[in-house]
């Protein structure tokens, strides 16, 4: 038997085998990762540092976010299928996953709270990009933790938690972050004290299990380099491509809006700062409760008839009907409205999106890797859409129109490109 074959032996024996309350505890544990993770992400990187730069350089507020938004982007870029890879050959008492997402936590929560005595844009950005690749070392394995340890007959339902989590915590971010914009330095604490604890509390009541005794694959730093878009080969595995290219739109368009929420309040609905904060947060508690209904009734009903692409199409629709209503009445209440309508169709994608990427995944012994590969369709447009947002903003005079006829291409291709897929239905 050759190492791989060891290896994926090895890899049977470590299998959970959860039972039903096992699982639900686990998933209901996933949710809150992913809402502590996102409520940070959406607070620092969508309220507080737009906030900072504001008031630091107001008139180079736009290009400063792009520019710091897109340097923390591109070095998060390798930073999950890196510590993907290595979670999935790590060895220890504490299990493969475990370690980092301990560590990734401790750290990025520790950024974090550092963060409120930044006030420079240049200590702002070095603030903001280490906190991004700490808390990208918590998310990698995270996300793995569902491929290990749930079967494919509760994975939607499974992803549906994992979305709900991500929905929720960017909202609550928001909501919370637009309400604290006096009192950043409490935020800041909260945030990142908050991922920390979770952190604690999710390794102790979900325990992994030891893998001292498992095989040790081979691994070089060359071969992982060259590898590492291996998956993204479009003969050999185009469901994953197409898989990837459907994610990778999705971002690209919706989280333009996300990104740049509380300049479309300032400048392009009319708003001053603080009440931009509070409709910002407004707008954010309709999407969470929205989102988390409709995302736990699509991902039941996704594994009840075991189709996944249906919803992709119709949450595409749902969510093209939503962005239009702030593009033709741009007022504070078509705002919310917005809100009601795309937490629906965002819910929908959301319930199916990691299922559908853990159904087309190359191979069965790089989890961890071939997720951080899938990861990289958000981060990529994370880089971009910053860059992207300047340039539109500065051709068209800043007319915060045009965020939103972007984000509606970015739906559609995200659309197109699901339904190449062969090998789900």
């Amino acid at each position: 038997m050759n190492t791989t074959e060891a290896v994926t032996a090895d890899e049977r024996e470590h299998s959970f085998g959860l039972s039903g309350a096992q699982r639900n505890a686990l998933l209901v544990s996933l949710l809150l990762s992913f809402f502590f993770l996102n409520t940070a992400y959406a607070a620092i990187g969508g309220v507080f540092v737009p906030a900072k730069l504001a008031l630091i350089d107001n008139a180079a507020k736009v290009d400063n976010l792009a520019v710091i938004s897109s340097i923390g982007a591109f070095i998060t870029l390798f930073v999950q299928p890196i510590v993907g890879t290595l979670s999935d050959r790590t060895r220890s008492r504490l299990g493969r996953r475990t370690p980092w997402i301990a560590s990734g936590a401790v750290a990025g929560g520790a950024v974090v709270i550092l963060m409120q005595f930044a006030n420079s844009v240049a200590l702002v950005g070095i603030g903001w990009v280490l906190a991004q690749a700490a808390l990208n070392v918590f998310q990698a394995p995270s996300s793995a933790v569902l491929a290990d340890r749930v079967d494919y007959r509760h994975r939607a339902l499974g992803s549906s938690f994992v979305g709900v989590g991500t929905t929720l915590g960017i909202s609550a971010g928001f909501a919370l972050a637009g309400n604290l914009l006096n009192r950043m330095g409490v935020g800041y604490t909260l945030f990142g004290g908050a991922v920390i604890v979770w952190a604690v509390v999710f390794v102790l009541v979900n325990r992994d299990r030891s893998t001292t005794g498992l095989a040790r694959a081979d691994f070089s730093w060359k071969e992982f380099f060259l590898g590492f878009f291996r998956p993204l080969n479009f003969r050999k595995h185009p469901d994953f491509v197409w898989a990837w290219l459907g994610r990778f739109f999705m971002v690209l368009g919706y989280q333009a809006i996300q990104q740049y929420g509380l300049y479309i309040f300032t400048d392009y609905i009319g708003l001053e700062v603080n009440a931009a904060g509070r409709a910002l947060a407004t707008m954010n508690i309709i999407i969470m409760v929205t989102t988390m209904v409709a995302s736990i009734a699509f991902g039941r009903f996704s594994d009840k008839i075991g189709r996944r692409k249906a919803f992709v199409f119709a949450a595409s629709a749902i969510m093209i009907v939503a962005i239009l209503i702030p593009l033709l009445v741009p007022t504070t209440a078509a705002m919310f409205l917005y809100g009601v309508i795309v937490g629906v169709g965002y819910g929908a994608y959301i319930s199916v999106d990691l299922a559908l990427m853990i159904d087309v995944l190359p191979s069965s012994g790089d989890v961890g890797k071939d997720l951080g590969v899938l990861n990289v369709a958000t981060n990529i447009p994370q880089t971009l859409v910053p860059i992207l947002a300047a340039v539109l903003l500065g051709m068209f005079g800043h007319n915060y129109a045009v965020i939103f006829i972007y984000a509606i291409i970015g739906v559609i291709l995200s659309s197109l490109c699901v339904f190449p897929i062969k090998s789900v239905r």
